[in-house]
């Protein structure tokens, strides 16, 4: 049981208050959703998504302002078959299931690659015949369950290396490079109105894997194998948009097919700053304007569009914040940039708009409690986080209105389900109780 709290004033506990800026989330954003902006311009808007994702903040921004989603893994041979004849189909139906209630294309990925399969599949010993097979009817299923609801498929994924010579993989090992054809045109049989692509990355600009993916379609084409696009995956470092995209997009265009820039996320070194998020806001710009002037790009998709999404993190170590927007939902520079070169007129929200107060109501000799005020004036939040960091070893034992975590001197602080929302004007409120010994000193709060 804790001891009585001492006579203290209240005025003598109170700690000075600590602020936060906050950036206003997606319902702040540019004037028109992106999907809208992209349907004026004769683009396809989507991103990459996880289906028990899609509640919540994560969904409303999803279904509002995108108009294709791609299944980040759901699709993939490892997740729809584990088990040689036993199928799961739990995930990918649900992002059907959305994007048709939300009036969205999908699209599918990705049918033969050389990653993400089941052990079952990499680990057997085929004979070409065998896995001939297991490529028509791996098709076969997957194409037919979904025919006639999905917009255009990642048929063949990564076949190249850099240097532009096919990759040593377990198709092309046991069936040579015709197994692309092969599965383009098991594709076709299994949906014929489904638009059919090859999809790499490092091919966004003109250099010997992009030529090598040039030279491929133009073949397929003269043979008449069913190929209807290219994905160029570009995921693109900072600073580092190609000179030569617009002009690679078009020679695809030129050979007849569509492109499709289909994995779009631009990591930089962490930390973020304000010049490093400009010059993210210009390439997004950058590329998503290629995008508009070739008539044949057809979808510009993000590879997720929140930062705590992103695959990036635990890929490319000591890089990340890769996504339109940040690990709260709220739209950053680059999501603008993409709004802009889509010919939306953006109004991001006023700096300061919404702030955050820490306080302490009440103290006694081994402990304390605190508050966390957040507010707005001249914009809003759909959800928050809040973190800061002790100085003098206080260790919250209890919060409330709030899941709050500690590690170390470091407290993180996220909204409860049912007070995310903060409205112009308005406030929430959450409380923690806390251990302390000898000081207290008032922490300084920032942005998670």
């Amino acid at each position: 049981m804790r001891s009585l709290r001492t006579g203290l004033s209240l005025a003598s506990l109170l700690a000075t208050l600590g602020t936060l800026l906050l950036t206003a989330p997606a319902a702040h954003a540019a004037d028109t959703p992106l999907r809208d902006l992209g349907t004026a311009k004769g683009k396809v808007i989507g991103t990459a998504v996880t289906g028990s994702k899609l509640t919540g903040t994560y969904g409303d921004i999803a279904g509002a302002q995108f108009s294709s989603l791609t299944p980040g893994n759901a699709m993939k041979w490892g997740s729809v078959e584990p088990t040689q004849g036993s199928f799961n189909w739990a995930e990918a139906d649900q992002i059907v299931n959305f994007a048709e209630a939300h009036g969205q294309q999908v699209r599918g990925h990705t049918l033969v690659w050389h990653s993400q399969n089941p052990s079952w599949l990499t680990n057997g010993s085929w004979t070409p015949a065998q896995l001939s097979t297991l490529l028509n009817d791996h098709i076969a299923t997957e194409v037919g369950r979904y025919k006639g609801r999905l917009a255009a498929w990642d048929v063949v994924n990564e076949p190249f290396n850099e240097d532009g010579t096919y990759r040593s993989t377990l198709w092309y090992n046991g069936l040579g490079s015709g197994y692309i054809a092969q599965a383009l045109t098991a594709a076709r049989a299994a949906d014929p109105a489904a638009k059919l692509y090859i999809n790499d990355y490092n091919v966004e600009g003109v250099n010997a894997k992009s030529t090598a993916l040039y030279n491929l379609v133009k073949s397929l084409k003269a043979q008449g194998v069913p190929i209807d696009g290219v994905g160029l995956q570009a995921h693109l470092v900072l600073g580092q948009v190609p000179a030569t995209l617009q002009q690679n997009i078009q020679r695809f265009a030129d050979l007849g097919v569509d492109v499709a820039i289909t994995e779009l996320d631009i990591r930089m070194a962490l930390p973020a700053d304000s010049t490093k998020l400009a010059q993210q806001k210009a390439d997004y710009k950058a590329v998503t304007a290629a995008c508009v002037a070739v008539t044949r790009c057809v979808n510009l998709t993000v590879w997720g569009f929140a930062d705590s999404d992103s695959w990036v993190d635990s890929t490319f170590p000591g890089y990340g914040a890769a996504t339109p927007y940040d690990a709260n939902y709220a739209p950053k520079p680059a999501y603008y940039g993409i709004a802009e070169a889509l010919g939306g007129t953006t109004t991001p929200p006023p700096t300061g708009a919404c702030s955050a107060a820490y306080s302490v109501p009440s103290q006694w000799n081994t402990g304390f409690t605190g508050n966390v005020t957040i507010s707005c004036s001249g914009a809003s939040l759909s959800s928050w986080k809040v973190t800061w960091t002790y100085g003098a070893g206080q260790q919250i034992t209890q919060a409330w209105n709030a899941t709050c975590a500690q590690s170390g001197a470091a407290v993180s602080c996220t909204n409860a389900s049912y007070n995310g929302t903060v409205p112009d004007g308005g406030s929430v409120t959450f409380g923690f109780n806390a251990n302390w010994s000898g000081s207290n000193p008032v922490p300084t709060v920032t942005l998670g």
